[in-house]
């Protein structure tokens, strides 16, 4: 398994995320991932740039490293022929190291237009279009679609890459699992489910890449870092589809009044204690992730680079990108 660095868009201004960029690359990660947010989850969060914007700042300061988005929503917002201009030139920008991880999305982000916000099977529906969409527009040459959620007409990409971006699909549940065996070039999700990876490999997955991410909150102060992941993170230690159908910051913030420090602190690791980094990204690898993708929510970036660069990415060193499956494929 490999570790990379989550740059989040909901707790950083863009200029902050360019930074961390770098330093990950410098201290030996294997990838990035960055969110794609219009708000944050809550106010304390502070944050939320435009994610296409930032890429294009990160093809201009990493030399190695792969970036994915984590991920983009194209279906309401954001037309997916867009996300194919977005991610067209996010690959060529990046030579080969951009993926496109989709999603069908947060209310959170997806009202801000008045549009309706669709019920689960529908915003499934809708993605697996968009992704129908974005595929057709990568051929090249002028192309029209008419679809039961979206119409393009004669629209063609003139700035394509050399090869083709894997599309990435997110998955929460089981419908969203078949559907990213079905039709994406990998898995992604933020919960080290081995369930969830073994029904996507089943269900036709293979040996696809398969993506996770998680949060610490490195300090030397446990105290003081559980002090600090509950009042950034309160959100994760929320459950259901609270996540997908609240529509402001505001509204998470209510509901996240019924939890406390050690809700938060059984999601994310706080402290200086390497062992109980180390253990969450075991759980990840038992599951049978290729990747895992680590965001600090700590201010003590410096202690974390340090420790993860001293600690533990040489227990899960950088590879050539290939998923371990992927490699024994083409050895054999």
């Amino acid at each position: 398994m490999r570790v990379g660095y989550f740059l989040s868009s909901e707790q950083n201004g863009p200029g902050e995320l360019i930074a961390q960029a770098r330093r990950a690359e410098e201290a030996g990660f294997a990838g990035l991932w960055i969110s794609d947010h219009f708000h944050p989850w809550n106010d304390a969060q502070g944050h939320s740039p435009f994610v296409w914007s930032t890429i294009g700042a990160l093809s201009q300061v990493t030399e190695r490293i792969p970036v994915t988005t984590a991920v983009t929503c194209p279906t309401v917002r954001i037309h997916p022929a867009v996300i194919a201009q977005a991610g067209a030139t996010s690959a060529v920008l990046l030579e080969g190291r951009f993926r496109l991880g989709v999603g069908s999305g947060e209310a959170l982000n997806e009202h801000i237009l008045a549009s309706r916000w669709p019920e689960a099977a529908e915003r499934l529906a809708m993605l697996e279009e968009a992704i129908e969409v974005l595929r057709l527009l990568w051929r090249g040459g002028s192309q029209s679609y008419d679809g039961r959620h979206y119409r393009v007409e004669n629209a063609q990409i003139y700035d394509l890459p050399d090869e083709l971006p894997p599309i990435l699909v997110s998955g929460f549940g089981p419908n969203a699992v078949e559907l990213a065996a079905r039709v994406g070039d990998g898995f992604c999700t933020v919960a080290p489910d081995g369930d969830a990876v073994k029904a996507f490999r089943q269900k036709g997955g293979g040996d696809k890449l398969v993506q996770g991410g998680m949060k610490v909150c490195y300090d030397t102060s446990e105290a003081r870092a559980r002090k600090v992941a509950h009042h950034l993170w309160p959100n994760d230690a929320l459950g259901g589809e609270l996540a997908q159908i609240l529509p402001t910051p505001t509204h998470f913030e209510q509901a996240c009044e019924i939890v406390d420090e050690q809700m938060v602190a059984e999601k994310i690791p706080c402290g200086p204690d390497l062992d109980s980094h180390l253990e969450l990204l075991e759980r990840y690898e038992e599951a049978g992730f290729d990747e895992v993708y680590v965001q600090q929510v700590g201010p003590d970036l410096d202690g974390f680079f340090r420790l993860y660069e001293s600690e533990v990415l040489s227990r899960y060193p950088a590879t050539d990108g290939r998923s371990d499956r992927q490699r024994a494929a083409t050895a054999s």
